[in-house]
């Protein structure tokens, strides 16, 4: 039961701290998004666009740096490819949503366009979690796992005995 219950408590940890930059980011998203649109003539889509990289460069460095700052950083090529696919998939995901909403069901008001814009955003972050802890922000092996396995290896050494080689 101990070790169940670590597990669950390293995701609480985990989804907190996602949730923590998460939050910003969507505060950061929203933010943009409303300033994009008063500030420009861009239709409400391509504001929600540049509002949405805006926010996945700000969630980068928070995941990288606060939520996944303990994970694998020798492949940082790797990991900026698939954080940057896995993006482009939630901006889909979250712009899809507010385009359906605007331009299929014509609710294209400031609130219904907010109200879209954070559906899509809640629609996209549950896949984005998903996609970033699993091939993102992969763990480390766990210290524990690795002790394990050295005492393991280090008992199998003392319990066998050497074989004398003989020499022609």
């Amino acid at each position: 039961m101990g070790h169940g219950a670590s597990r669950l408590r390293r995701l609480c940890r985990e989804v907190a701290k996602f949730g923590a930059v998460g939050g910003a980011g969507v505060l950061v998203n929203l933010l943009v998004f409303n300033l994009v649109r008063h500030v420009t003539d861009l239709q409400v889509v391509r504001a929600s666009v540049i509002a949405t990289v805006v926010a996945i460069v700000f969630n980068y460095v928070g995941f990288r740096y606060f939520t996944y700052r303990d994970r694998d950083k020798t492949r940082r090529t790797r990991e900026m490819s698939l954080f940057l696919l896995f993006s482009a998939v939630g901006l889909v995901i979250e712009n899809g949503v507010l385009y359906t909403a605007t331009y299929g069901f014509g609710w294209d008001t400031p609130l219904q366009n907010n109200i879209f814009k954070f559906l899509g955003i809640g629609v996209a972050t549950l896949f984005r979690f998903w996609s970033y802890r699993t091939w993102v922000f992969r763990a480390l092996p766990a210290r524990e796992a690795v002790a394990d396995a050295e005492s393991i290896l280090k008992r199998e050494r003392t319990r066998q005995p050497r074989s004398k080689q003989r020499v022609p």
